[in-house]
């Protein structure tokens, strides 16, 4: 029998049979007040950069990693109890990737509120932070490595709309940039088989969450990437797709919008400045018309 467990965040109630998240309609497109400009001023593209996050937003990876942990914690023989051998299922699973960013800290909490469980690494249950480290770090580790196979394998297509508008961007001189909170192994091989070796060596930024300290939805990600790319946060605008990207996003003062995936459909999503269902119908000029245009006197 696997383990069910009780996800209470301050934003989130999950149960067996209900999910909190504030419902919302399919597709919903908001744009701010327009800046006027009169005949005598020009406009330039107020848009400098555009940041992608990469699992849910350039592929939809979820059911992947959630298949690689389980395969990890089979691997290992996790158990919560002796009769209970840790399995993550999607209802849950969706809960938890959509609450907690990053894999370690995923582990960590569920751990700390549900107790460190017995596995092949360790005979007994880990007492000491040094012991539960290691737990962490070799699941991590074999669940990344898992993760590679996966995709790997062929099977996984990027979503609609992301590399035509990739190669738009780019060639409208925008800086493109990838940040993720996944681990920086597992993001490469994502994006050199998904959008190829080229465009990912051409990227002007790219960040995982083995290079900050915080995991999203702390802004630091951002407000890094900002920095490396030299643009001012308000100059850049985010491709998340969920409500922990959303608020790293926001949180750095950057604009964001949402292409959502089937376990974030419901999310509430009400501080993007736009949200799609993915971007097959979205061009360049629509991205730029969400941004405050900068108006020069002639």
């Amino acid at each position: 029998m696997a383990c069910v467990m009780l996800i209470s965040p301050p934003s989130l109630i999950y149960s067996k049979t209900h999910v909190g998240f504030t419902a919302r309609k399919p597709l919903i497109i908001t744009r701010r007040k327009p800046v006027r400009v009169s005949a005598s001023s020009s406009s330039q593209s107020p848009l400098k950069a555009l940041i992608f996050d990469c699992d849910g937003v350039i592929l939809e990876s979820e059911h992947l990693h959630q298949q690689a942990y389980n395969d990890a914690f089979a691997h290992f023989n996790v158990r919560c109890s002796p009769s209970d051998s840790l399995y993550w299922d999607t209802e849950f699973y969706d809960v938890l990737q959509n609450t907690i960013g990053g894999g370690k800290p995923k582990m960590r909490w569920y751990f700390k509120e549900n107790g460190w469980p017995t596995s092949t690494i360790f005979d007994k249950a880990p007492e000491d932070d040094d012991d539960r480290a290691k737990l962490i770090d070799t699941l991590q580790d074999w669940k990344t490595e898992r993760y590679k196979e996966i995709i790997k394998s062929g099977t996984v297509k990027p979503r609609p709309g992301v590399l035509r508008l990739m190669d738009e961007v780019k060639a409208a001189g925008i800086k493109l940039a990838v940040c993720s909170a996944a681990t920086k192994s597992s993001v490469v091989l994502c994006l050199e088989n998904l959008i190829g070796l080229e465009r990912f060596q051409n990227l002007d930024c790219f960040l995982a969450g083995d290079d900050v300290k915080a995991k999203k939805p702390d802004p630091l990600i951002y407000v890094t990437a900002a920095e490396k790319l030299g643009i001012s946060e308000k100059d850049c605008l985010v491709v998340e797709d969920s409500v922990i990207g959303l608020q790293a996003a926001t949180g750095a003062g950057m604009s964001c919008i949402i292409t959502y995936t089937s376990s974030t459909t419901n999310q509430d999503f009400s501080d993007a400045v736009a949200i799609y269902p993915d971007l097959s119908n979205v061009r360049l000029k629509d991205l730029e018309s969400l941004l405050p245009s900068v108006v020069t006197g002639n």
